[in-house]
């Protein structure tokens, strides 16, 4: 394990001591950078939320909550992803919102595209059906989350789920599936 990564595991299992968030933001910004770029890389043009926007609302999301706790480092980036997605939501909700767009608009989603490459309406039928198969299969709609909300590679995602990249890898495809059947409705 390296330095940074034993310092920010060290941070997170702290129980007391030390605002969490000044310790913590130093080291780990440049990765939550690195996070939210490859989600912004794959936005598409004229977006106005940028890099460091997602940053900084993630960051506020992560540490505007009562007490957090984290176990590891792969624990943290998995909420930081969460974080980020949920902010790309709710901007997308509220986009919508102005253009009041109805459901009879929306175009057949493309879970095979690249991450977050659709328009805010997608995003926000491909939020919809995830809710839901979260509450018939937490673990794949979390796999769904890390791959393509948050950009994560099987290997990435196998290592914050601590499951194997072959799980991860059925459990994206199948979760792909029943998401095409939900949105296909």
């Amino acid at each position: 394990m390296s330095d940074a990564r034993a310092t920010i595991t060290r941070i997170l299992q702290r129980e007391s001591g030390g605002d969490l968030a000044d310790e913590l933001i130093p080291i780990v910004y440049d990765e939550l950078h690195r996070l939210a770029h490859g989600l912004m890389r794959n936005e598409r043009r004229g977006h106005t939320l940028s890099t460091t926007d997602l940053v900084h609302e993630a960051y506020l999301r992560l540490f505007d909550q009562k007490r957090l706790s984290w176990e590891h480092r792969r624990h943290f980036f998995g909420y930081a992803a969460t974080a980020m997605r949920a902010v790309l939501i709710d901007h997308a909700r509220k986009k919508a919102a102005k253009r009041q767009i109805g459901p009879s608009k929306l175009v057949p989603f493309d879970l095979t595209a690249e991450p977050m490459q659709a328009p805010e309406e997608e995003v926000l039928a491909v939020d919809e059906a995830l809710q839901r198969l979260a509450e018939l299969d937490p673990r794949q709609a979390r796999v769904v989350e890390l791959r393509y909300f948050g950009g994560f590679t099987e290997t990435e995602a196998a290592e914050i789920l601590d499951i194997s990249r072959t799980t991860v890898s059925r459990d994206f495809r199948s979760a792909r599936l029943w998401l095409a059947r939900e949105l296909g409705r």
